[in-house]
């Protein structure tokens, strides 16, 4: 059993994600922490949200702690409330950029930050034990409801840091029937953005369906149709964000990240001049950056990584081509509404459309493979020619190339990635590198 991936523990709800497993979760997090601790629940959209809170609650209050309970609202926001209502960790349901099907439970510490692997493993041994223990009725952990209070401190935040700094732009908003829907209108429309909301009925059967960060096609076709100034996407629990210019060009976290680090150099701002992003960024990320003088600093796949390297040699800016960018100056962990706000400032500090300020980089083309696997971490390397043909592949892209495996850290796929300056060439090595994997499971079934 692996209960913990990259993003908490996550399976269908109700399948794979009980209420079994989350009570235990809860039961084994509250050891962890001690009885009298105070633990902050949010959730997102998703219908087994409550069910899954409910279940939580259940495990931590048998277990001496005390819980506080903020309803509806995006994983930054929780991350922000956990210190400021004096709680010493927080629990957020969400299965993220996931299918309706999918839930999560994503631990994070006193200071909104992802637990340590150690700790969650500690979780993990623990939930497979069986062994709790309930307290006494008389020390039984309390519940405090502040579902429509809460989220009013970090609306305020992000209002304060970014008052007078905000263009007045026509702007789509995609809120992909997610946790935006309880933050992002109201922060832009209160600093002077024209708003136009799109899937924006906080609906959890359709989270993330044709829409969102995963899918910002309508987005696309709204910005080019009503001429709008550029679109913004969050996914499920809105710690990411996908952009659209004004051309219907889609702006991913490269460019993202591409735009602030410029920014923030042009402002002696950026630390050591240098970018955290993951081995999946593009190398066209990696070369604008280079011609600006700045280092881009590469960490295995997940936000868990790029926060931690920040930390350990004290970066201000890093994140994930999926759209999770970390502002470290503002926030502990990706926000998906912190960083429109930092790309809608800097258009306005630059007086130049989000098209001019990402014009400078020229994507490679990258193709990515997802193979439905059963095998673990470690063992698709064991696939007969897999690592043989990587090289080979690897050799003929040279500088300008690059190749990646990985297993997903949420599902049971494993990832191909291929990426060089020419697509036919890629697409040719895509092809031979998932038609091996696809004959190894063949054969395996026989």
């Amino acid at each position: 059993m692996s209960l913990f991936g990259t993003d908490g523990a996550r399976g269908i709800a109700n399948v794979d994600l009980t209420i079994d497993l989350a009570t235990k979760i809860a039961r084994a997090a509250a050891k962890s922490l001690g009885s009298g601790a105070r633990v902050l629940i949010g959730r997102d959209t998703r219908i087994s949200g409550p069910m899954l809170e409910a279940a939580l609650t259940a495990g931590f209050t048998a277990s001496g702690v005390d819980v506080l309970l903020v309803g509806m609202l995006p994983t930054p926001a929780l991350a922000y409330l956990i210190s400021k209502m004096d709680c010493q960790a927080g629990v957020m349901i969400s299965a993220s950029h996931n299918p309706p099907q999918y839930n999560g439970i994503k631990l994070l510490d006193h200071q909104g930050r992802k637990w340590p692997i150690e700790q969650e493993a500690l979780v993990e041994q623990m939930v497979l034990s069986g062994e709790f223990q309930a307290v006494g009725d008389s020390h039984i952990g309390r519940v405090f409801h502040y579902e429509t209070t809460a989220i009013g401190h970090y609306l305020r935040y992000l209002e304060s840091l970014f008052a007078g700094l905000i263009p007045e732009l026509h702007v789509g908003l995609d809120l992909g029937h997610g946790a935006a829907q309880a933050t992002a209108e109201r922060v832009l429309r209160n600093l002077g953005v024209h708003v136009h909301p799109l899937f924006h009925e906080p609906e959890g059967s359709l989270i993330n369906v044709r829409c969102g960060a995963t899918d910002p096609s309508t987005l696309q076709d709204q910005v080019l149709l009503n001429r709008w100034d550029l679109g913004l996407a969050f996914d499920g629990d809105a710690d990411r964000l996908i952009a659209v210019d004004h051309t219907g060009h889609i702006v991913d976290g490269d460019e993202i990240l591409y735009v602030l680090a410029t920014g923030l150099k042009q402002q002696g701002l950026l630390a050591q001049n240098t970018v955290v992003a993951t081995v999946m960024s593009n190398l066209g990320l990696e070369r604008a950056l280079e011609k600006e003088g700045i280092v881009l600093e590469r960490t295995p796949v997940g936000d868990r990584w790029v926060a931690q390297r920040m930390r350990e040699q004290g970066f201000v800016l890093g994140g994930e081509q999926s759209g999770h960018v970390i502002l470290a100056q503002y926030a502990s962990t990706g926000d998906g509404l912190l960083t429109a706000l930092a790309l809608l400032a800097e258009i306005r500090r630059q007086n130049q459309s989000l098209a001019e300020l990402v014009g400078a980089v020229e994507r490679y083309p990258q193709i990515l493979r997802n193979v439905r696997i059963e095998k673990t971490v470690a063992e698709w390397e064991s696939i007969p020619g897999l690592v043989e043909l990587v090289k080979e592949a690897e050799h003929s892209l040279g500088r300008d190339g690059r190749v990646f495996i990985r297993p997903s850290g949420t599902e049971p796929l494993l990832r191909i990635m291929v990426e060089g300056r020419d697509l036919q060439e890629i697409t040719m090595w895509a092809d031979r590198l998932e038609s091996v994997v696809q004959h190894a499971l063949e054969s395996a079934k026989a």
